[in-house]
């Protein structure tokens, strides 16, 4: 896209400070509280180089009020970051588009922390959709969403009560519907939340690791470790025994 395409653009990612028990705890059962938060933090850098490839689109970092300071010490000056006002995804989702959709930008797109390994054409494609729709959406493989985007503020877009579920693509939907407004859907992608989306992710980034760098290190680095300290789940992520 051109630059008078792109210049009413803003992509916020939703994010949190990487702190132990805080990020991804639904890994928790695979991994240990330490390895999470280096694999959120290198989750957050590539989805941050990700973003910033994209051209004439402004970044922002979204994230809960207390973790301003903390986020910016972990992704330095790269990226202004903002406070979402209340507490939840809701709230945060809600505080995107009071915040930014309002204030000029009409072409707005909240995008997940951890989803790093998503075509950049993607994205791309996403705000070339809300040219024509009041909301563009990524569902993901388990019933919610990677992207959402809007061209306004819509009070009671977002129920609280869905987030974070297998209901919150279907709520997300119904709530449109409601309101009258015209939604795109766009490719069905994955994040990581679970030790399978880890090893999916695992496996794809040992055969095209420049799809997200920093992450594909980790779980190169995480796979020699385990299998050198001699762990029983050391094959818990594909590629570690083609290593050893």
């Amino acid at each position: 896209m051109t630059r008078s395409a792109n210049s009413d653009c803003t992509l916020v990612i939703m994010a949190k400070a990487p702190r132990p028990g805080m990020v991804k705890t639904r890994l928790g059962p695979s991994l240990a509280a330490g390895s999470i938060t280096e694999l959120y933090r290198c989750l957050l850098d590539d989805t941050l180089a990700l973003a910033k490839s994209l051209d004439h689109i402004e970044v922002v970092m979204m994230c809960p009020a207390p973790d301003v300071e903390d986020l910016a010490r972990s992704v330095g000056k790269a990226v202004a970051i903002v406070a979402q006002t209340g507490d939840g995804i809701a709230a945060g989702l809600s505080s995107v588009f009071e915040q930014f959709a309002s204030t000029g930008h009409r072409r707005v797109i909240a995008f997940n922390s951890d989803s790093p390994h998503l075509p950049a054409s993607t994205l791309q494609r996403a705000f070339e959709m809300l040219a024509a729709s009041d909301l563009v959406v990524g569902p993901t493989y388990d019933g919610g969403y990677y992207l959402v985007g809007a061209t306004a503020s819509h009070p009671n877009l977002f129920l609280g009560d869905a987030m974070g579920t297998a209901n919150a693509l279907e709520a997300l939907m119904a709530q449109a519907r409601s309101l009258g407004l015209t939604v795109t859907v766009i490719e069905p992608f994955y994040d990581i939340d679970v030790l399978a989306d880890l090893s999916r992710l695992a496996d794809e980034l040992l055969r095209a690791p420049e799809r997200a760098p920093k992450t594909a290190e980790w779980l190169r680095t995480f796979r020699t470790r385990r299998m050198q300290s001699g762990e029983a789940n050391d094959t818990a992520l594909p590629g570690a025994s083609a290593r050893s």
